[in-house]
């Protein structure tokens, strides 16, 4: 068996155990109490097995897979039970009340959660099967990123045990200091008489010496105070800022289809113990202080240094927390988790802050402000930390729905979650109907719009104030806007690092195209399950531009997604688009088992199958029809020369009245001795089609019935089979057609010419399992 054979027939979770550990840790990233990977596990099978996708979107369906899951788990349960696992049964016992607990009011959410997570498996297990990484996910994951990360940490866990070293030193002058000023006071409360001895001059000698020393002590930890002050400011104007930068572009690609951005738990792990140092050597110098208004002298360094030191301390806090605020989830519709950043008015959307400093003193109610573009009115929400809460935008008032306050001992983390329906409406758009309607559809989804969120926290007698913005967002009216929009979304993202440039399209530059096309494999990967190879990329590089090689291309704006395509009437991402729908709508199985070639040109199709075996087929999609897929197979005339047919594609209408898999089994073409038979044999190369496609088969084997046989209600059971006719006089079909599938009332007209026993003979699958 080949190993593309293999691989099909092996579960998506079995694929993913078998990955190599970079992309097990991507999978790693997204598994959590919302989904514990020990019930991914545990129940493969069975999760692979249900539409959560559908699910997220009908709550009905949604309860019933979720009572089922919980159903499932108590089998499960009962299974451990008997083996006598006491810490499975523990662990599946909690899992069970979480789950139950976290979405008995929502269901659907759960659909969302595990429907993103089998997703994401299927673009990570697309992209471990890229033969090459593409230019923009090489630059994410370069050894020099790898290398800064780990000199971040270092560099972090430094500064930390620098400010535990102050620690001591600071304990130590406070111990000296109380010494010194109980020697003081002895020699204060001595007789006149003793003054004068010998031994009262030792006691001052003694007291001079500690005071040299004290005053050592206290420009020594001044000293590296400053020192430790210096290196911080460095490490976060530098090394950190631009590491937060770097996961600020992995998110950006992210949203794009790309990789995975992990790294954030990183990142919060190294603010945090700056934000600890921080505030520790905060407190140190106010304990000099203290110090030095109990006992100074001339010269005394603390009074000089100390006020300086405070402010520049003071900074760094603010700057830090101010840099800690972010959008750790992009604004996102649950209805399209795969096209986030792209709103519709009155759908809510969700959003998720992240505060990367994690302090025990901020547990604790915080007021977000959001605003869009901070020209609409402002919204105000009382958000609690990890805890999710809905927001409604309303043009006249704003209606905030919080979660009853826990009291739990549940751990917490400073991520405020914001739900939002948005409701204001965007500029007054034009028709999109052709011509300047599709004009006035580019000028909206070309509008960019950004969604500030304001917060004040209090700490340690400080008052911070903290801004964050979401990504450069779209917003639509109507759903059609949608593809537009996104292409806008995928432009700016792949063309620039700026993060707020809301005039970008006043003047939207070229993007590379081996960029580009990568982002376009993502789009599959992410979407429906599999990426595109380096042959179907080329083919897409061609239609794009006449060169054949795409490595030092570039490519317009309008070239992409506003001139239409030569000598059609629509654009390369208007066709793009409609076959990404197609695949999830109504060939998805098909695409991930790797059976569609998908795209193929008709002179590179022909090169393929002219030497094959007669009844050797392709699947591609049609260049001339939007959304639409049509097979090619090879024959052989009688004097042995080579003919090629292509049926009339396949848009969603038709796939909707029959699955494309049963279409391939069933499909007959009547030839010049007027016998239906079916040409399919192998698919390309020389895979038999019921050996690819058999496990997609919906239903039996049509049958035609006999005019004798009686179906309800009197009248003779109905098939509907694909049939085509070919002409004898021809090598090619005179036109398209020719090859369109016969409808009901033509193949009405065949039954009156044929006897039933011919065409029941006729329409019985030759390749069919015996």
């Amino acid at each position: 068996m080949k190993q593309g054979s293999y691989l099909s027939i092996m579960s998506q979770w079995n694929q993913v155990q078998q990955l190599e550990i970079k992309f097990l840790e991507q999978v790693d990233q997204f598994y959590d109490d919302n989904f514990p990977m020990e019930i991914r596990h545990l129940l493969a099978q069975w999760i692979e097995n249900q539409d959560w996708e559908a699910a997220s979107n009908n709550e009905t369906m949604a309860t019933i897979l979720l009572q089922n899951l919980l159903i499932q788990l108590d089998e499960q349960l009962g299974r451990v039970s008997k083996e006598k696992n006491l810490l499975l049964i523990h662990n599946l016992k909690r899992i069970r009340k979480v789950l139950q607990g976290k979405f008995h009011g929502n269901p659907m959410h759960v659909a969302v959660v595990i429907s993103n997570c089998l997703r994401e498996e299927r673009r990570i297990l697309a992209a471990a099967n890229m033969p090459v990484q593409g230019p923009l996910e090489k630059s994410l994951q370069s050894s020099s990123v790898s290398e800064r990360q780990r000199n971040v940490e270092h560099k972090v866990a430094a500064i930390k045990n620098s400010v535990q070293m102050t620690e001591q030193d600071t304990k130590y002058l406070e111990d000296l200091q109380d010494e010194f000023d109980y020697r003081y006071k002895t020699i204060q409360t001595m007789d006149q008489s003793d003054k004068n001895s010998a031994m009262m001059n030792q006691e001052v000698l003694t007291l001079q010496e500690m005071l040299n020393s004290l005053d050592f002590k206290r420009k020594e930890a001044l000293s590296k105070m400053t020192q430790i002050i210096h290196e911080t400011d460095l490490l976060m104007n530098n090394m950190l800022i631009e590491e937060l930068q770097d996961w600020k572009r992995r998110q950006q690609i992210a949203c794009i289809g790309g990789p995975l951005h992990n790294g954030l738990d990183q990142l919060q792990n190294c603010f945090t113990l700056l934000a600890e140092s921080l505030f520790q050597l905060r407190r140190q110098l106010e304990k000099l202080e203290e110090q030095s208004t109990k006992m100074t002298y001339e010269g005394d360094p603390i009074p000089v240094q100390r006020t300086h030191m405070l402010e520049r301390v003071t900074f760094l806090i603010y700057n830090l927390f101010k840099n800690s605020f972010v959008v750790e989830r992009q604004p996102c519709m649950p209805t399209h988790p795969q096209r986030p950043l792209v709103l519709k008015t009155l759908i809510q959307f969700t959003v998720k802050l992240r505060l990367l400093i994690k302090l025990p003193e901020l547990n604790y109610q915080v007021k977000v402000k959001a605003s869009i573009d901070k020209s609409i009115a402002s919204l105000n929400v009382w958000a609690l930390p990890n805890m999710p809460q809905k927001v409604y935008f309303l043009k006249d008032k704003i209606n905030v729905c919080l979660p009853k306050k826990s009291h739990g001992k549940g751990r917490t983390r400073n991520t405020p979650k914001i739900r939002s329906l948005f409701q204001q409406q965007p500029k007054e758009m034009k028709s999109s109907a052709g011509g300047k309607g599709n004009e006035g559809c580019h000028m909206v989804t070309e509008e960019l719009h950004s969604i500030t969120f304001e917060t004040q926290i209090c700490l340690y007698g400080l008052t911070i104030d903290l801004e964050t913005s979401s990504l450069p967002v779209v917003m639509i009216s109507n759903v059609s806007q949608l593809p537009n929009a996104w292409a806008s979304i995928i432009w700016y993202n792949v063309s620039t690092n700026d993060s707020q440039n809301l005039v970008f399209f006043n003047n939207p530059p070229p993007a590379t195209l081996s960029q580009l096309l990568e982002v376009m494999s993502w789009q599959f990967s992410s979407y429906v399950g599999r990426g595109l190879n380096s042959d179907q990329l080329n083919m897409l590089a061609e239609k794009l531009t006449v060169q054949s090689s795409y490595s030092d291309g570039h490519l317009t704006w309008a070239k992409f997604c506003k001139e239409h395509l030569p000598g059609k009437s629509f654009t390369f991402w208007t066709w793009l688009e409609a076959i990404l729908d197609l695949i999830k709508k109504h060939i998805l199985p098909l695409w991930i088992d790797g059976y569609v070639m998908g795209f193929v040109s008709k002179e590179k199709e022909r090169l393929l199958l002219k030497d094959k075996m007669p009844g050797t087929f392709l699947l591609r999609f049609s260049e001339s029809h939007l959304g639409g897929i049509t097979f090619t197979w090879v024959d052989h005339s009688e004097n042995g020369e080579v003919r090629f047919h292509s049926v009339e594609p396949y848009n969603k209408g038709r796939l909707s009245a029959l699955p494309f898999a049963d279409i391939l089994r069933d499909y007959k073409v009547i030839m010049a001795e007027n016998i239906p038979e079916n040409p399919l044999k192998y698919l390309y190369p020389d895979i038999p089609k019921d050996k690819a496609f058999g496990k997609h088969y919906s239903s039996q084997p049509c049958e035609v019935s006999r005019p004798t046989e009686r179906g309800g209600k009197g009248y003779v059971p109905s098939v509907f089979i694909p049939i085509s006719t070919i002409r004898s006089d021809s090598m090619e079909p005179h036109s398209p057609s020719d090859l369109l599938p016969m409808s009901p009332s033509v193949y009405a007209v065949l039954r009156e010419n044929l006897s039933p026993t011919t065409i029941e003979t006729a329409m019985k699958s030759p390749y069919s399992a015996e």
